[in-house]
């Protein structure tokens, strides 16, 4: 199994200069047309819209009563990002954070919302994605570079009403989504302890340039899921914190369950980190292992020979006064003699378990 996390390095020297809070996209663009989806809900209803404006999905989340979840894929248009911020009210500095893609995963609140940045990690190709979410009393809106996450569980669950996600409020939904991002993290970890399964079985059988190739690469993938996941302890921690009216004190519970889940991720990439570590010693120990195998068979060989050179070379000094040389069986003698001589120090070895 292959594993690349991809993440991009941010454009930021078209910032510099700038005023904080001035609104510069700082990332690639990955898509032609920046899309909506609004899913708005009660306890009794669901209706799920595709506007064709951010105008469009502003003008439906007005005439609504209930909850709002508003879905926005495409960060490049300055313009969309402007519009719905000033709608909700939003610091210039959330702003800013939206469009100011790569950076560290964060947390902020304000007095009537509360903006969160942290990376989804897509199971299919293992490309990182920075997500945004904002939250106020009945609105979220979540911001994504590109179409594509992980959130269709949750989707589904609202389209069903099953369970509570539709009697409670967009704080509980906030929650769902964020545990839908952790759980995938869990599954990028059990591919990556698959794949580190697969080098140590490889090492053992046939240690190679290319397994220690395979190591580094695995040791760079884990240093960047763990930059994706390790500021979460943080984030997760401040959200169970956060009070009305932004989050219910009654979802405290299920915000200090995802701060567990979080710590659990970041336990298994510990573990994980070792067991690279461990996968470079055994890299070591068996290329070391095999080059004494080989250095064992030539010494034995070298051994075997050391005798037989001796008679060889005793014998092929061509004195004239060596009665050996005209005896008419000498050469068929000295063979056999070498041939015993081989034998014995093969049962030798064997018997002292050298071969």
């Amino acid at each position: 199994m292959h594993m690349e996390i991809l993440m991009k390095q941010p454009q930021r020297a078209s910032k510099l200069g700038l005023a904080p809070g001035t609104l510069v996209f700082t990332g690639i663009q990955k898509m032609q047309k920046v899309q909506f989806e609004l899913i708005q809900y009660d306890e009794q209803e669901i209706t799920i819209r595709q506007p064709c404006s951010i105008d469009e999905a502003i003008g439906w989340i007005q005439e609504f009563a209930g909850n709002s979840w508003l879905n926005i894929d495409g960060l490049h248009d300055v313009g969309v990002i402007e519009k719905i911020s000033s709608y909700l009210g939003m610091h210039k500095l959330a702003k800013e954070d939206i469009i100011s893609v790569n950076q560290r995963p964060k947390l902020e609140e304000y007095d009537d919302h509360l903006h969160l940045a942290l990376y989804m990690i897509s199971p299919k190709n293992l490309e990182s994605e920075q997500v945004s979410f904002v939250l106020n009393a009945k609105i979220l809106v979540s911001f994504q570079e590109q179409s594509g996450d992980t959130f269709d569980y949750v989707r589904k669950r609202l389209s069903e009403g099953k369970g509570q996600i539709r009697k409670k409020g967009v704080d509980y939904l906030l929650y769902a989504l964020l545990d839908s991002i952790v759980d995938y993290y869990f599954v990028v970890l059990e591919g990556f302890g698959e794949k580190l399964s697969e080098i140590e079985t490889e090492l053992l059988e046939n240690p190679d340039k290319k397994s220690l190739n395979k190591i580094y690469q695995s040791r760079k993938e884990m240093l960047q899921i763990r930059h994706v996941i390790y500021p979460l302890r943080e984030v997760s921690s401040r959200l169970d914190k956060i009070g009305e009216p932004i989050i219910s004190p009654a979802l405290s519970i299920y915000y200090r369950d995802l701060y567990d889940h979080i710590l659990r991720a970041i336990e298994g990439i510990e573990a994980y980190r070792d067991t690279v570590s461990g996968l470079v010693d055994l890299y070591m120990n068996s290329v070391s292992n095999r080059m004494n195998e080989i250095m064992k068979v030539l010494t034995i060989i070298a051994t075997i020979f050391i005798p037989l050179t001796f008679i060889v070379g005793v014998y092929g000094m061509n004195f004239v006064y060596m009665p050996e040389l005209r005896f008419r069986y000498g050469y068929h003698i000295s063979l056999g003699v070498m041939l015993l001589i081989f034998i014995g120090m093969l049962v030798y070895f064997r018997r002292k378990k050298w071969l």
